[in-house]
């Protein structure tokens, strides 16, 4: 009876055992994707240069979307959704990585970019407009585009650097489109 009732612990201890292990598993599978990793993989600066890059991709989309509902301009909301397309695309390559390399992203936008949005938030018409592709159209493009290139020299992570050099030429492109649609200084708007 002793035997009996000791193989009958063992078994039981043994079916428990293995019972629990997917679930543990599933439980670290879960943990690892989740972007609130322990340590990251990339050093400090490569980790500075991701949220740099989400935050940049999220103030486009944020201006993106004002401009959608504040412009009347056919043409300026045109260029508004891509900059929602594409930068949502970019923001998900980003995101990838950093979940990759337990980079944990910002949520919101920077303090500059929130107070751009507030002053735009004030505008309407042709004055919305013109601040808007002035500001997040060309200005913002610039900088970004001249981050990308430090970025791509800077980082020392592969995969960081190959992030930098993929975004350049979409965000070149959206420079080249916005300083079409901005009058230079002293001509008349079209």
């Amino acid at each position: 009876m002793l035997k009996t009732t000791l193989i009958k612990c063992i078994l039981g201890a043994a079916v428990a055992t293995a019972s629990a292990m997917p679930v543990a598993s599933y439980a670290q599978k879960g943990a690892a994707t989740m972007n609130t990793p322990a340590t990251s993989a990339l050093n400090k600066g490569d980790q500075k240069i991701v949220a740099d890059i989400a935050r940049a991709n999220m103030a486009e989309i944020e201006a993106g979307k004002l401009a959608l509902t504040k412009s009347q301009n056919a043409e300026v909301k045109t260029f508004a959704q891509q900059m929602i397309d594409d930068h949502t695309k970019a923001l998900g390559d980003v995101t990838q990585l950093a979940q990759t390399k337990g980079v944990t992203l910002p949520t919101e936008l920077d303090s500059k970019h929130k107070a751009l949005a507030a002053k735009l938030g004030k505008l309407s018409g042709d004055a919305f407009d013109k601040a808007y592709m002035g500001q997040a159209g060309v200005g913002d493009h610039k900088a970004v585009h001249a981050a990308l290139k430090k970025f791509e020299s800077k980082a020392k992570d592969p995969d960081v650097k190959a992030l930098a050099a993929k975004m350049l030429p979409t965000v070149e492109q959206h420079l080249h489109s916005a300083s079409g649609m901005v009058p230079a200084k002293g001509s008349k708007p079209k």
